[in-house]
């Protein structure tokens, strides 16, 4: 059972605002079109989110070519009223796989999309079983990356905001230098560095701040631990800060201590890969391709079995979203694409080092939009 909900007309959002919505869902209904769907579901929250401003975390968006339906429990029918302004915002009563199947065979759908990588196996089972049992004419079609391929080229908008909490990353980070010291443990920073980005304005990080050292440091993603920050260490301090929904990515490796040949070594190395890539990447590369151009200064210096992941990923409303940058990735790299690079080396019992930058694909060539100094020695 379904109520339709008075209130979803736009009440003082600006025409902007609207405007942007409108060419996103134009951009959608071209994709319907290329794979021959007549509507697509959508549950995937940040996708969810991008189309039509709701920003709760349950709900259905069914896209057609001629409509825009935006589906909620009682939870959230105030706030979808207020965020998806253009939107038809329908309450479901009771189990909304019943309402969902009905309302499709109601409007007539025949082949409608629905986001695989998202929609459990469970509930897709359940959803075909409900279309079954009805008698319904309706083909579930599962698909993939429609909407985030539209995500992936931002607009000047969305840029504007992930400066914002770039400029709050590269923030930490002095933060960072400043209190960085021998006998704090890896928790004790990663918690400083996520209270100054909280005071400082971000929303909650986008996710858990990594600070390791010592052998730690050669897990690419461990958590921060009890173990005591010591000299002579490299210590890695992965964050990002995130901005109306919008993120950033940002990595540093430090060293306390005096100048150390094996760190200097290795550090240089990882700088200057990133630094090729930064400077040779063009747009009309693919992922792969990218990928290799730093890749290849780290096998040359032997290397390259230390490097076990990516050069980078796509950054917007989630950390790690299209395009990705590493071997295989047919992804093309153009225009107001944001998306990290950061390459790295890990050593096993000695530790590992990364630096890595958000940057955005500007007239054909990667611009780095974090600022955050590339110094690695403490004193």
């Amino acid at each position: 059972m379904a109520e339709l909900l008075s209130g979803t007309t736009d009440s003082g959002r600006r025409t902007k605002e609207r405007k942007i919505k409108v060419s996103r869902l134009q951009k959608l209904r071209d994709l319907l079109d290329q794979n021959e769907l007549d509507a697509l579901i959508i549950d995937q929250s940040e996708n969810r989110r991008y189309l039509s401003g709701f920003t709760g975390s349950a709900g259905w968006l069914i896209v057609s070519q001629n409509s825009a339906l935006l589906a909620v429990d009682f939870r959230y029918t105030e706030q979808a009223k207020k965020e998806s302004a253009g939107f038809e915002v329908v309450l479901v009563k009771g189990e909304v796989i019943s309402w969902l199947s009905l309302y499709l065979s109601e409007h007539k759908f025949r082949k409608v999309g629905f986001e695989a990588e998202h929609v459990s196996l469970a509930a897709h089972q359940r959803f075909s079983t409900k279309i079954k049992d009805n008698g319904l004419k309706v083909e579930l079609v599962p698909t993939s990356g429609l909407v985030e391929s539209i995500r992936a080229v931002k607009e000047p908008g969305e840029i504007e905001l992930i400066e914002k909490a770039v400029q709050l990353a590269d923030a930490a980070y002095g933060e960072a230098r400043a209190i960085l010291r021998p006998g704090l443990t890896e928790a004790e920073v990663a918690w400083k560095l996520e209270k100054f980005l909280r005071e400082k304005g971000s929303q909650a990080v986008p996710f858990e701040i990594i600070v390791t050292s010592g052998p730690n440091s050669a897990q690419p993603h461990a958590k921060p631990s009890a173990k005591t920050i010591v000299k002579n260490e490299p210590v890695v301090i992965d964050l990002g800060a995130r901005v109306s929904g919008y993120c950033c990515d940002l990595t540093r490796t430090f060293f306390l201590g005096d100048t150390d040949k094996t760190f200097s070594k290795i550090y240089d190395i990882v700088l200057g890969a990133q630094l090729t890539a930064l400077s040779t990447i063009v747009s009309g590369m693919n992922g792969d391709q990218a990928d290799r151009l730093a890749r290849t200064v780290i096998e040359q210096a032997n290397y390259g079995e230390a490097f076990g992941h990516g050069l980078g990923h796509g950054v917007g409303l989630q950390t790690h979203e299209s395009p990705r940058l590493g071997p295989n990735s047919t992804d093309v790299l153009v225009d107001r694409m944001v998306f990290t690079l950061e390459p790295g080396i890990y050593v096993p019992g000695w530790g590992g080092i990364r630096i890595e930058d958000t940057v955005v694909m500007e007239n054909g060539k990667a611009r780095t939009l974090t600022r955050a100094d590339k110094k690695a020695y403490i004193s």
